[in-house]
C-alpha cells in the first residue's frame, strides 16, 4: 500500500524514541501529534533521566526534538488523532486526524495521558481564565499572586514547588490526610515558607467574574465552607489515558490503559503501544522512552515477517 511503513500516534518520550528507532531500521515513518514532548514538557525539574543530573522538562524535550529531527522522520504537529481505521484484513491501517489520513502498514500508539478533571462548578467556565492544568506552561503568569494547587501527589507537589518561587502564596489542597508524592518532593515543599497545606479539604467550587477570584473549600472534618481568594487554580490530580480514538478496537484494562505484552504488542496484530497510555506499571520518562524503542523494534520484526 502507498503511505508509510509505520505511523506513530503521539510525540512524547515514547513516540519520539519509537520514531528514532523506526528510522534507524530504515522504515518510512510518520509521527502525528498535537504537540511534542507530552507530559515530559510539563516537568519543572527532571533529576532522574540518565545522563542528566538536573534538567528542565522543556530542555529535555528540546533535546528529544533535535534528536528526532536529525532522522528522516515526518513529524506532523498540531494534529489531534480522531480514529484508527483498518486492521484484521491485511490491508494495513489509517491513522485519521482532523487534517487528514495517514495510511501505514503498522501503527504504534504512544498517545500518553491527558489531565483528569476536578469536576466542580466553575472548572469549565474558567478554563484558560485562571483554571490551569500545566504549571510549567502557565506558572509565570501568576507572579506575585495567590494561587491554589489541587492535588498532593508528585504532580501537585511539583506544581507547588514551581509556584512557590513565583507566586506570593500557594495553597496546596487535597482530600488526603497526608501528601502522597515522593519524600524528596514533600520535603522541598514543606520547606517553602509561602506554601500552606490544606489537607483533608475538598474543593467545592471555583468562583470569579471574567477570571478566577476565589476557590470555595470545605474541611472534611467540619468547619463548613470558606472562600480563599486566589487568582489561579492549578488542577494536578492525575491524568487518564488518551485512548478515545481507539475505543472498541484494542483491549483496555479497567483504568482505560492499552493492554500490551512484553513485546509491546496489543490485541490487534500490527498495532503496538508504548508509554503512559499502556498498562506498564511505572509512568516515568525514562521508562516511556525505553518502551518506545521496544515497540519500534517489535513493529520492525512484525513487518519483516511479511505483514
Amino acid at each position: 500500500m502507498d503511505g508509510w511503513d509505520v505511523a506513530i500516534i503521539g510525540a512524547g518520550p515514547a513516540g519520539l524514541a519509537a520514531g528514532i528507532y523506526c528510522a534507524r531500521k530504515m522504515l518510512k515513518t510518520v509521527v502525528v501529534s498535537r504537540d511534542v514532548g507530552g507530559q515530559a514538557a510539563w516537568s519543572w525539574e527532571v533529576e532522574n533521566y540518565l545522563g542528566y543530573q538536573l534538567i528542565s522538562g522543556a530542555e529535555l524535550v528540546n533535546r528529544f526534538y533535535e534528536h528526532i529531527r536529525s532522522f528522516p522522520v515526518e513529524l506532523r504537529e498540531r494534529e489531534d488523532v480522531t480514529s484508527l481505521r483498518g486492521g484484521g484484513d491485511g490491508d494495513g491501517f489509517e491513522v485519521v486526524s482532523e487534517k487528514g489520513a495517514y495510511p501505514a502498514r503498522a501503527v504504534i500508539v504512544a498517545s500518553g495521558k491527558v489531565p483528569r478533571l476536578l469536576g466542580v462548578p466553575g472548572e469549565r467556565e474558567f478554563r484558560g481564565r485562571g483554571v490551569v492544568y500545566c504549571a510549567t506552561c502557565d506558572a509565570p503568569l501568576f507572579g506575585g499572586k495567590d494561587v491554589a494547587v489541587v492535588g498532593s501527589g508528585n504532580a501537585g507537589l511539583d506544581a507547588a514547588l514551581q509556584l512557590s518561587r513565583i507566586a506570593r502564596r500557594v495553597y496546596l489542597i487535597d482530600t488526603a490526610a497526608e501528601c502522597t508524592g515522593d519524600e524528596v518532593s514533600r520535603r522541598k515543599v514543606g520547606e517553602a515558607e509561602n506554601v500552606e497545606m490544606l489537607l483533608r479539604t475538598e474543593v467545592r467550587e471555583i468562583k470569579g467574574d471574567r477570571f478566577v477570584s476565589s476557590v470555595s473549600v470545605e474541611g472534611m472534618e467540619g468547619g463548613g465552607l470558606r472562600d480563599i481568594s486566589v487568582s489561579g487554580v492549578f488542577i494536578e490530580i492525575g491524568s487518564v489515558p488518551s485512548t478515545g480514538f481507539i475505543e472498541g478496537k484494542l483491549e483496555l484494562n479497567e483504568r482505560g490503559e492499552i493492554v500490551i505484552d512484553s513485546n509491546n504488542r496489543t490485541s490487534m496484530p500490527g498495532v503496538f503501544a508504548a508509554g503512559d497510555v499502556t498498562d506498564v506499571a511505572e509512568k516515568q520518562i525514562i521508562i516511556a522512552a525505553g518502551e518506545g524503542a521496544k515497540a519500534a523494534l517489535s513493529a520492525y520484526a512484525w513487518l519483516e515477517r511479511g505483514a
